[in-house]
């Protein structure tokens, strides 16, 4: 039977796959940042044509975080496991993106998948760099 004292602390979910983990924060990232350009796009000053650039500022953001939670729970191989979540972030992005809205590949989605593949990378390499 459980007393008290076990219920007030809840327990704290744990997510074994670095890649997994990685994608998680890569999603927060990514609704905090669509939140974000929703807001300054309603209220603020900023033009529905600058939209694009300010949206890969926020996949890059969003795979750099997602690298560096990957690299870190890895702690080896940061450059590979946040290069290959950059990688599986774009794809994901740009299979939502065709399945939402029938977005084919461009100039525009290439860039987009190579950006966030490099910023996956660095995130990963500072990842597997910092201090538990």
């Amino acid at each position: 039977m459980k007393t008290m004292n076990s219920l007030k602390t809840p327990p704290k979910v744990h997510v074994a796959s670095p890649m997994l983990a990685g994608i998680m924060y890569a999603a927060i990232w990514l609704a905090l940042g669509a939140l974000i350009l929703s807001a300054l796009l309603r209220w603020g000053n900023m033009q529905e044509h600058q939209l694009p650039t300010y949206s890969l500022i926020v996949h890059a953001l969003a795979a750099f975080a997602g690298g560096f939670v990957a690299g870190k729970r890895s702690s080896k191989r940061g450059w590979y496991y946040g290069g290959f979540l950059g990688i599986a972030y774009g794809l994901l992005i740009l299979l939502i993106g065709f399945l939402a809205s029938n977005a084919g590949i461009n100039v525009r989605t290439l860039t987009m998948l190579a950006e966030t593949a490099a910023c996956g990378t660095f995130g990963g390499m500072i990842g597997v760099n910092m201090k538990r």
